[in-house]
């Protein structure tokens, strides 16, 4: 009697979740202290921040605590909720070129790679997580910029920027002592032209 076997499939959900209003949308990034006080004080980044490297900015708040391990690993001890424009938000999406070869957008890894090497944004999707770190189903967008785009961020795009860190901490100790999660910001799905959800693979 021949036996009929049926697979189910997830398929992975790549979409931008963020906390976001009118004004701005909300991306996080994690410092050493002396650069987070800088900046905080400034209201966007100063000397302690360096214009002439790659920075990696998360709109998902738990895939910061993942990294960051909830505000502890050397250098990442402050986690920043940086506010940017939307217009900058956006211009910094279509910039983008995938950290690694998609044979769907470029014909030959040598084109990927001209094109990777002239943009001034990359971005990667990885697992988002939870306020426990968990891997969840869905995927946690991450954007690399440099050059130009860094230094509109800085000088352009920011609105506001707040420390966090003591809510990661208070995530942290209410899980360690199994006690009622403080709450967070809400991440609600951005929407973005149908160009940028071709280019980020973008689950519709």
């Amino acid at each position: 009697m021949a036996v009929c076997v049926v697979v189910y499939t997830t398929a992975i959900v790549r979409q931008i979740l963020a906390t976001f209003d009118k004004e701005g949308i909300i991306v996080y990034q994690a410092f050493k202290p002396s650069t987070a006080e800088e900046a905080v004080r400034l209201g966007t980044f100063g000397t302690g921040f360096s214009l002439d490297r790659m920075t990696w900015i998360k709109p998902s708040f738990g895939w910061m605590l993942y990294r960051s391990g909830y505000a502890t690993k050397q250098g990442q001890e402050c986690i920043l909720k940086i506010k940017l424009t939307h217009e900058g938000f956006q211009t910094i999406l279509a910039q983008a070129i995938p950290s690694s070869f998609d044979r769907k957008l470029f014909e030959t890894e040598k084109d990927w790679s001209g094109a990777l090497r002239r943009s001034k944004v990359r971005y990667q999707w990885d697992p988002d997580r939870d306020l426990k770190l968990r891997s969840l189903e869905r995927r946690a967008l991450q954007l690399g910029i440099r050059g130009t785009a860094v230094r509109d961020y800085v000088n352009c795009w920011i609105l506001a920027i707040e420390d966090v860190t003591d809510l990661a901490h208070r995530i942290k100790t209410a899980i360690a002592n199994q006690k009622q999660l403080p709450s967070v910001p809400e991440e609600n799905v951005i929407d973005v032209s149908p160009q940028i959800q071709k280019t980020l693979h973008i689950s519709l």
